[in-house]
């Protein structure tokens, strides 16, 4: 005996009407979500192109994956710049900053029906770093380790006379331990003790780093961890960069 579409039960319906009128993509091509990448540096510098850490001008880049999770080649996207703080060419990617400001400056990408956005900092020029602690002490444990970790040591990179409009904000700082050569002596982390050899700048245009001692590795009471801060514009080294900040280790 036939049953009428009314007498099924409801979730049969349903499934059926799913089936019927869902067409799931399945095509190695077909995109589940899309997304601008990371900027390759944090900012961009006023009057210049968008660069990476290198010094190399850096366009915008986009990434889109398909429903297995997998990278879909040959996304061309198109970006636009939705505030007159930057620039970008809507083909390439590449961008200008046309005017400091604090307030980042959002860029749009669009790839068929898909959009995505990116918040693209514009900041001054950098042309010299002083010191930010460029020297300290550290009174170190032999028997509570979470004790030696140092105060933060850093560098202010700075747009002409030290001044407070000259701070540069947004901008990447790179550090590295040079002595001792033992690697796991000193190590240079974060404010949450995460291993981290980059800072960038805040809005006072100060970047640090502490350093995390493992005390059982010295061969000596007195001793001391010399660091270099590097800031390049271009690729090339600011005034002042790289600077050399110390930390003296002493027992308790």
């Amino acid at each position: 005996m036939r049953r009428s579409a009314a007498a099924l039960p409801l979730t049969l319906v349903a499934g059926a009407m799913f089936l019927a009128c869902t067409d799931i993509p399945t095509g190695t091509d077909d995109i589940l979500s899309f997304q601008l990448n990371t900027l390759p540096s944090p900012s961009v510098v006023v009057g210049d192109t968008l660069r990476d850490t290198t010094g190399v001008v850096a366009p915008l880049t986009v990434t889109a994956f398909n429903y297995d999770n997998e990278e879909v080649e040959g996304i061309t996207a198109r970006f636009r710049a939705l505030d007159a703080r930057v620039r970008v060419d809507s083909v390439t990617g590449v961008v200008i900053g046309d005017t400091v400001s604090t307030t980042a400056s959002r860029i749009l990408a669009t790839f068929e029906g898909f959009t995505a956005f990116l918040n693209v900092p514009v900041t001054l020029r950098p042309d010299t770093i002083v010191p930010a602690n460029d020297r300290d002490s550290l009174a170190y444990s032999l028997t509570d380790t979470t004790a030696n970790l140092s105060n933060a040591l850093g560098v202010r990179v700075l747009h002409g006379l030290t001044t407070q409009d000259s701070a540069v904000q947004f901008y990447r700082v790179a550090f590295e331990v040079v002595s001792p050569a033992d690697t796991a002596l000193a190590r240079l982390v974060n404010d949450s003790r995460v291993r981290s050899t980059a800072d960038t700048t805040g809005s006072d245009g100060v970047a640090t780093r502490r350093l995390r001692i493992d005390v059982s590795r010295l061969t000596a009471a007195l001793d001391s961890v010399i660091v270099r801060a590097h800031v390049r514009y271009r690729g090339q080294h600011v005034r002042g960069s790289p600077m050399r900040l110390v930390l003296k280790l002493k027992p308790k």
